[in-house]
């Protein structure tokens, strides 16, 4: 594997990816915002599939994704390995 399929942090990710999308679709219940996460998620895939993303669309889509599923209490694990899959390609700059 060479370039971006060789990168840990793009595996890594893709893989928390999946696994967020999988336990939203297995969800029991009513969760108004689920489609929109689901193509956040697809989005975000596409994006790490295709080269080596920006780090603040990455992040935007995290928000969007967190903004989506927040609150659910039962996707917060993988949530956060999604966050934390983002947070591999840069850290967020310091101020002051």
């Amino acid at each position: 594997m060479t370039g971006v399929e060789g990168d840990p942090r793009v595996r890594e990710l893709r893989g928390a990816v999946a696994r967020l999308r999988r336990q939203l679709a297995v969800l029991p219940g009513d969760l108004m915002d689920r489609a929109a996460a689901d193509d956040e998620l697809a989005a975000l895939d596409a994006m790490v599939s295709h080269g080596l993303p920006e780090v603040p669309r990455l992040r935007r889509s995290l928000l969007l994704i967190a903004g989506a599923v927040g609150s659910v209490s039962a996707l917060s694990l993988a949530l956060t390995e999604v966050r934390e899959g983002i947070d591999r390609f840069g850290e967020l700059p310091r101020t002051g």
